[in-house]
């Protein structure tokens, strides 16, 4: 192979940077039927929230229409609404979650 040709075929090795995944927040939405208490118990079990901590997200949902439960990247994040969802509707609560990109 001459000179010519092989550096020709040398590749320049492209620096790429990646940045860290998009990340997303999940909320619960506020709705007149479903228990304050249940809202706590769903902040406990799927969210690891103390229950102070998952009672001020309550009401914060209560008062304000929504309430931030995490910050997550997407495949977490949509898992974490599937059993909010799944969750709310074996115990037949219309509780919405939903996520949003942070």
């Amino acid at each position: 192979m001459t000179k010519r040709l092989q550096e020709s075929l040398l590749l320049e090795a492209e620096q790429t940077r990646v940045g860290p995944p998009p990340m997303y927040q999940v909320l619960l939405l506020n709705d007149d039927f479903t228990p304050m208490e249940f809202v706590v118990l769903v902040l406990e079990k799927f969210f690891a929230m103390s229950r102070e901590r998952a009672t001020q997200i309550m009401l914060k949902v209560h008062n304000e229409g929504r309430g931030k439960c995490g910050v997550y990247p997407r495949d977490v994040a949509a898992t974490k609404v599937e059993q909010v969802a799944a969750f709310a509707r074996d115990h037949q609560h219309p509780l919405a979650c939903v996520m949003e990109e942070n």
